[in-house]
């Protein structure tokens, strides 16, 4: 999957979305800190390919995206809007091919804007970035070419605190980013980082009206974080080689950073530090039991505004979480398996 996969609702409730098989599955709290729905499909009945990208508007609707098989050795996007987490999802709805046809080209990210329209990106194979854009009153506009050189899957797609949508993709020997300059604009090109990145690793959050962040590993195995404009800071060594998630948060009355991935022991490790002061400091605590090996970690916050953290593994489909306690300090409540 890509993007955030466990949600806060317009309601408060908060939602989870799986891939199971050939379909994409959800449940979701009946209210908020209550009891969980039982598993639902999500979009109708049509078979899809195990990926999904997730994209979540101002207005709390999950705008879902996923490939599907059309043919031998064709496929197409869909994409599926979820207004409310304990209704019905609308039916896959048909975005077609980025090259017009063809297989699968890599794995779609998706961000909305301050108006409410999905942006679909994905990588088109042939080392550039397509985007697929609704329009305010409905449809879609044509898909763009973005262009770019040697991206890698992976890309990590966000909307900044303006409303406007940004791209971050994993290249060779660095970082792309571009941005839209005004409202329904098309992302540019904006600007290149030369570091030594690992691919798949990004997760893009916005930090303050006028930046984003993206979080990434090097190389070097080292947890490192970006904004454009500026110089890349190494946050701390990486607990694990998979992606981190990460969430703004209020800690003792500070804005911070908090960060979650899955260690290489197999517990989830959280780590904190205040939002784009990377040179505070952080270190990592590990919390919960160990998970299995494709178990992700994703983090967002509750209708009380508290830290949630949920662990889903794949194989197993088990599904944990765990809540910040009402004290000082980053106290979480114990483990539980919804």
């Amino acid at each position: 999957m890509n993007g955030d996969w466990f949600l806060r609702g317009r309601d408060g409730r908060l939602s989870v979305y799986q891939v199971s098989g050939d379909v994409v599955r959800c449940r979701a709290e009946r209210e908020p800190g209550g009891p969980w729905t039982t598993v639902r499909t999500v979009g109708g009945d049509q078979r899809l390919h195990p990926v999904l990208g997730i994209g979540q508007g101002a207005d709390g609707y999950a705008h879902l995206v996923s490939w599907r098989p059309t043919g031998q050795g064709e496929s197409g996007l869909v994409h599926s809007t979820h207004f409310h987490p304990r209704l019905a999802a609308l039916d896959w709805n048909a975005l077609g091919h980025p090259l017009k046809k063809g297989d699968r080209t890599g794995t779609p990210a998706v961000a909305v804007d301050a108006q409410g329209r999905a942006h679909v990106f994905v990588p088109d194979g042939q080392g550039g970035v397509r985007l697929l854009a609704q329009k305010e009153k409905g449809g879609w506009e044509a898909w763009r070419d973005l262009k770019g050189g040697e991206v890698r899957d992976g890309l990590a797609a966000v909307t900044g605190e303006s409303g406007l949508v940004e791209l971050y993709a994993a290249v060779p020997d660095g970082i792309l980013h571009w941005r839209q300059e005004g409202a329904g604009a098309p992302p540019v090109l904006h600007e290149t980082l030369r570091a030594p990145v690992r691919p798949g690793t990004l997760h893009a959050l916005a930090t303050s009206p006028d930046s984003t962040t993206v979080h990434y590993t090097d190389t070097f195995g080292d947890l490192c974080a970006w904004r454009p404009g500026g110089k890349p800071a190494t946050v701390l060594p990486s607990a694990g080689s998979g992606p981190v998630s990460a969430v703004r948060c209020t800690l003792d009355g500070h804005d911070c950073t908090l960060l979650a991935q899955h260690s290489a022991s197999g517990r989830v490790a959280f780590a904190a530090h205040p939002t784009e002061q990377e040179s505070a400091g952080a270190w990592w605590t590990e919390s919960g039991p160990p998970l299995p090996v494709d178990a992700r970690v994703s983090l967002t916050t509750d209708a009380d505004g508290r830290v949630a953290a949920a662990t889903l593994s794949p194989s197993t489909g088990q599904l944990l979480l765990t809540r910040r306690k009402d004290e000082p300090g980053l106290a979480l409540e114990a483990w539980r398996q919804v």
